[in-house]
C-alpha cells in the first residue's frame, strides 16, 4: 500500500515570499477561557487570574534553542515584568515533567502550562504552517497575548523576537 505525501498549505505573497499562519485572534476581544496543568499538576484557569495582567507565551517546545533564549529572555527581566503588574505563563503541547526538567534546567521563575491535549493551542489559534530554518511545516506558531484584569486581550505579539522578548512585552 502506497502511503500519500502530506501536502502542506502555504500562502505566498504576490512576491513569493511565504507568510506564516498567524491567530484569528484580535486585540480587544475576550480571551478564551483555558484551564490547563502546570509543572506542577495544579490547575490553572484564566478566570482565577482576574484583575491580573497576564502574559500567555505560546512556544513550540521545551529545552530548544530558540524556545530555551525565549524562556530565559523573559526570566532575565522578569523582574521588570512584575514590577509593571505582569503574571507570566508560558504554554507548549509539552508534558508536566517536561516542563519541570525545562524549568528547574534554566531556574525560570515562572510556570508552564501542560497542553499535551491542544485544547489552549487551538483555542488561541496557534497551531498552523510556518517556516524554520528554510523549511515549511506545521506546528506551534510563536505567539504572546497580553490579557487585562478583565479577560480582554489588549495586545498580541506576532513577531517574537526571542532574544527580548521582554523588551516587546514592556514596550508600548
Amino acid at each position: 500500500m502506497k502511503r500519500k505525501k502530506k501536502t502542506i498549505m502555504t500562502t505566498r505573497k504576490e512576491d513569493g515570499n511565504f507568510i506564516g499562519h498567524q491567530t484569528s485572534l484580535v486585540e480587544g476581544m475576550k480571551a478564551p477561557d483555558f484551564e490547563a496543568k502546570d509543572q506542577h499538576g495544579s490547575t490553572v484557569r484564566l478566570s482565577d487570574l482576574r484583575g491580573k495582567m497576564l502574559v500567555l507565551y505560546f512556544y513550540p517546545k521545551d529545552n530548544t534553542p530558540t524556545c530555551t533564549q525565549q524562556a530565559c529572555n523573559l526570566k532575565d527581566d522578569y523582574s521588570s515584568l512584575v514590577e509593571k503588574g505582569y503574571t507570566v505563563l508560558g504554554v507548549s503541547a509539552d508534558d508536566e515533567k517536561s516542563h519541570q526538567k525545562f524549568i528547574k534546567k534554566f531556574n525560570l521563575p515562572y510556570s508552564l502550562l501542560a497542553d499535551t491535549d491542544m485544547k489552549m493551542i487551538r483555542d488561541y489559534d496557534v497551531w498552523g504552517t510556518k517556516m524554520l530554518f528554510g523549511r515549511i511545516l506545521d506546528g506551534i506558531v510563536r505567539t504572546t497575548f497580553i490579557i487585562d484584569g478583565e479577560g480582554i486581550i489588549s495586545r498580541i505579539i506576532k513577531n517574537v523576537e526571542s532574544k527580548r522578548h521582554a523588551l516587546q512585552i514592556l514596550e508600548k
